[in-house]
């Protein structure tokens, strides 16, 4: 998958999101938070390999690892598998870096996503923190999947929030990139993407959409004659930013006056250069 094709999926996915958030908001309110055990504990699963000091140090089986999945795991249809089926793929997920089985597992998950009850399913279990996380895998194939995956769990409303942190989190460090600039700005939004510039916002989605915002916008003032050349269609993520709608201006001057200090600098950041 190539850089542009990547950065059309993350951003498709986060704008997706973007755009049923206030639905998220009134459905569901504010998420109660969990806490999640970096070694998948919440979830029950067995520590794997070079989890303990003296694991790593002796090298001796001090912790059982967790056995992959029997076969039968991933060719069950995915409309039917169970919670147990689908604990032992998240787990697997966590314990291995073998890209073959990560593969397989991802789109087994991916292909289960696809059922609402599944959805659930995976949304308890933290699945949505372990696939966020194999977005870090160099391999563009695991990638590719662990996006299929995600984009279906995104049906799910509950879920949306946080897909959005953490896809946010990705094109925050795409962004960073001023290589990925065009990419990022030629992918297409919907509208209600603006509906993000609002003080209602949770913070943690906020801060961050105002640092994308923000490295965007450094790296179009780096290279503003190479981009006053570059054909960006309607409803372009530049068009949205950049067009002639004053909509995103006057929201950013909206939020100036935000009761957060962070949110307030990350706002003249960006009204300075603007």
């Amino acid at each position: 998958m190539g850089r542009a094709q990547e950065a059309g999926w993350l951003a498709g996915l986060v704008l997706g999101a973007g755009a049923c958030y206030c639905v998220y908001r009134l459905a569901w309110g504010k998420e109660k938070s969990r806490k999640t055990a970096a070694a998948g504990g919440s979830r029950g699963c067995p520590a794997g390999p070079g989890q303990t000091l003296l694991q790593r140090a002796s090298g001796l089986p001090v912790v059982a690892s967790p056995s992959p999945p029997a076969e039968d795991d991933f060719a069950k249809s995915s409309s039917i598998l169970e919670a147990q089926h689908l604990k032992k793929l998240i787990c697997l997920l966590e314990s291995t870096e073998d890209p073959l089985i990560r593969e397989k597992a991802l789109i087994t998950l991916g292909n289960s996503a696809a059922f609402s009850i599944n959805q659930d399913i995976i949304h308890n279990l933290d699945g949505l923190l372990v696939i966020g996380n194999i977005l870090k895998d160099p391999n563009p194939k695991i990638k590719e999947k662990a996006l299929n995956a995600l984009n279906n769990l995104s049906m799910n409303i509950q879920n949306q929030r946080e897909i959005k942190i953490q896809t946010l989190k990705v094109l925050l460090n795409l962004s960073a990139n001023p290589a990925m600039t065009s990419e990022l700005l030629s992918v297409q939004v919907p509208s209600s993407l603006i509906s993000l510039f609002e003080g209602n916002v949770e913070k943690e989605i906020l801060t961050r959409v105002l640092m994308l915002f923000a490295n965007l916008n450094d790296n179009v003032k780096q290279k503003e004659n190479a981009f006053a050349q570059h054909q960006f269609n309607n409803g372009s993520l530049f068009s949205l930013l950049y067009g002639e709608s004053t909509e995103c201006t006057e929201k950013l001057l909206s939020l100036a006056y935000h009761h957060d200090v962070d949110v307030k600098e990350k706002v003249a950041k960006i009204l300075t250069v603007l």
